[in-house]
């Protein structure tokens, strides 16, 4: 049955997300309904909530990082079921396709991020109205809601004793950079790690160095205010460019030896994304690319750079399939080897959501966690 509930709803570019009563319709075959406990917001909310450059889809429900409970379940759904906690995800796993079925890849053929689809992809209709009126989905997920519809190879069973206000984190950023250090860098223990770029991706990605036993992790960022807060995600130096005179992929390379064994770039800065690559040691040297650059970006580096034998790469998720790996980073968490709540730095009601924007815009904090539903 149609479900009627409380949702954040973007009615245009930049303008305050209103609480709305909306109706959310029953899953249709292979889809959940989600009872939505937590979100967080993340960048990719506020730079589609604004719509700089991208397709503007409105009205819409964005918010893609949450944790919630199984409300109902639509036919075909076997590996879910009413009650288990779940993990929505912008990205999904069929577990059919050629890269699901390959040990390299997460970029599901069936259930890649689309961020210009704003309907359901079994039949092209939102699940989410107004008075008969359509409101747009996001990213497959829109947990700006106290319930949602999602795709079920979008959705992560966890163990039921994961606390969702903290786990709700891993929906998307802290394995984006997580991943991109450990899976993509794979740096071995003792090495040094250079992260471009302290937001919530990138403290995630020294959380990665600092897990995998680096023993120098450089933080670079141009704001000295994230120095102190990176300390606590193994940041063991902190260097900002317009200190320097010299190119920073030289002075990275002087306070090394050479340069760093691996480098993970998360601002999607061109310049950040060169620098990444020419910072790293050659011979070994990796270079990771987490970072977002706009659609006409090019950067430019001489060949040398590879055939002096460093490696560069690109990631996406952190290299983690969904419903494969996350309810193994949950675990990771509730054994105390991933320290999930020093990245939520505030918590709001629903009531208060547009406060989380507010803070982002600021540059205030990592992860505002927003209680949706209570419990």
């Amino acid at each position: 049955k149609v479900i009627t509930c409380k949702a954040a709803v973007a009615w245009g570019p930049s303008q305050p997300l209103k609480i709305e009563e909306v109706q959310v319709a029953p899953p249709k075959a292979m889809e959940v309904r989600i009872k939505v406990h937590y979100t967080s917001l993340c960048h990719t909310d506020l730079v589609f909530w604004q719509a700089e450059g991208h397709t503007p889809i409105f009205p819409r429900i964005f918010g893609h990082e949450a944790a919630g409970v199984i409300e109902s379940v639509g036919e075909g759904v076997t590996d879910l079921k009413v009650g288990d906690c779940v993990l929505p995800v912008f990205t999904g796993e069929c577990k059919e396709c050629k890269h699901c079925k390959s040990e390299e890849s997460n970029m599901c053929d069936l259930l890649r991020i689309d961020t210009e689809r704003g309907v359901m992809m079994s039949d092209g209709n939102s699940r989410f109205s107004i008075n008969g009126k359509p409101i747009h989905h996001f990213l497959g997920t829109s947990t700006f809601s106290e319930y949602t519809v999602a795709h079920a190879g979008c959705v992560a069973k966890i163990n039921p004793k994961a606390p969702l206000d903290k786990v709700c984190v891993l929906s998307c950023g802290v394995p984006t950079g997580m991943g991109a250090t450990l899976n993509a860098g794979k740096p071995k223990k003792g090495s040094i790690v250079a992260v471009f770029g302290l937001g919530a991706v990138g403290l995630a990605a020294c959380e990665g160095a600092r897990i995998a036993g680096a023993a120098r992790i450089i933080g670079i960022d141009f704001n000295n205010e994230r120095s102190e807060r990176a300390k606590q995600f193994g940041v063991t130096e902190f260097i900002n460019p317009k200190e320097y005179d010299k190119p920073i992929q030289q002075v990275i390379a002087e306070k090394t030896d050479g340069g760093v064994d691996c480098s993970v770039e998360c601002t999607g800065s061109i310049e950040a994304m060169v620098q990444a690559l020419e910072c790293c040691h050659d011979g070994w040297g990796v270079a990771v690319l987490a970072g977002v650059p706009r659609a006409d970006a090019v950067f430019k580096t001489n060949p040398v750079n590879f055939l002096s034998e460093k490696t560069l790469k690109g990631t996406f998720f952190g290299n983690y399939k969904p419903r494969t790996d996350l309810p193994g980073l949950v675990e990771m968490y509730l054994n105390g080897e991933l320290e999930l709540d020093k990245f939520v730095t505030d918590k709001v009601s629903f009531s208060d959501i547009n406060k989380a924007f507010d803070h982002m815009l600021k540059g205030e904090g990592l992860r505002t966690v927003i209680k949706v539903i209570q419990d």
